[in-house]
């Protein structure tokens, strides 16, 4: 076996091994508009394992945006070998990154929980659970009544207007969210507005006698081979919760998926954040899928 650095005329043979596996792997960034979209550059630090035979058999790839520098730490798009090839392929993979990683704190990676043979590997390498999310999804499109307070209203996201008043209450609101507490910025906001799955009007905003409090986000997505649409992020400032606010954002959310034809919604929610899970079930949400986030913690 050997490692070497992804280069431009084995990157389609890098792009069909990720969609040969993504069903059994976190697929956060292995959908095909991702890949088609993918470029060798020093953001995408990119090694494949070749077995003695020359066929690409395992691969890493790092996210190294300004997003994970900010904050200290990176995402691996992919850390996966198919069964059957060397042991230590995965540490060997991970040893092959590290010289990217300088300004790091750790590296995180998801392994769904049903794929036990990537999280005794991904352990083996050094990894460490970090904490423990659920993917859930709500089938048809009835959607709840909506019944906001005096004073409270929900208003769409204008691009190219609403940027900083939209991290105005994300980042306070995920502060301390694991996963979520680095701040985005007004440009990382446009750039997600801009996105191919973007929806006009998906995007809203909830706000207090004409401030900015709440913010949910409906955005095109695919669950097991049907369009659905994903929900989050679901935000609110820390003085706006528990007045039954996110509820209404969540129903808000629910509605325009209705409106779009959409007959069913999915979201994404920290196992620790029992309280906003609870919210989500007692919407019609059940749990479909489980996944460990790892970390790898890197030495100074």
């Amino acid at each position: 076996m050997k490692i070497i650095a992804l280069e431009e005329a084995r990157k389609q043979e890098f792009v069909e091994f990720c969609r040969r596996n993504r069903s059994r792997l976190d697929e956060s960034f292995l959908y095909d508009e991702d890949l088609e979209q993918f470029s060798l550059s020093p953001e995408n630090p990119t090694y494949i394992a070749v077995n003695p035979q020359g066929i690409l058999t395992g691969a890493a790839s790092l996210i190294l945006g300004d997003y994970s520098k900010q904050g200290r730490k990176g995402r691996f798009r992919i850390l996966h070998a198919e069964e059957g090839g060397e042991a230590g392929i995965y540490s060997a993979l991970l040893q092959a990154v590290l010289p990217h990683t300088a300004g790091l704190d750790k590296l995180n990676i998801f392994v769904l929980t049903t794929n036990s043979t990537d999280m005794d590997r991904i352990a083996e390498a050094g990894f460490a659970v970090e904490r423990y999310s659920y993917i859930l999804v709500r089938e048809g499109s009835e959607a709840p009544e909506i019944a906001l307070p005096e004073g409270y209203t929900l208003t769409p996201f204008r691009r190219g207007q609403d940027e900083a008043a939209w991290c105005g209450v994300r980042n306070p609101a995920f502060a301390t969210l694991k996963g979520s507490e680095t701040p985005q910025s007004p440009e990382m906001v446009a750039k997600l507005a801009a996105g191919s799955d973007y929806l006009e009007g998906g995007m809203q905003l909830l706000l207090h006698n004409g401030k900015p409090v709440g913010i949910v986000r409906g955005a095109n997505d695919e669950y097991e081979g049907r369009p659905i649409m994903n929900i989050g992020p679901l935000a609110l400032l820390p003085e706006h919760q528990g007045k039954g606010l996110g509820r209404m954002l969540l129903r808000a959310a629910l509605h325009y998926a209705a409106g779009r034809g959409y007959g069913g919604t999915m979201l994404c929610v920290n196992a620790e954040n029992e309280r906003a899970k609870a919210l989500y079930t007692s919407e019609g949400f059940r749990e479909v899928e489980a996944a460990a986030c790892y970390a790898y913690f890197l030495q100074e």
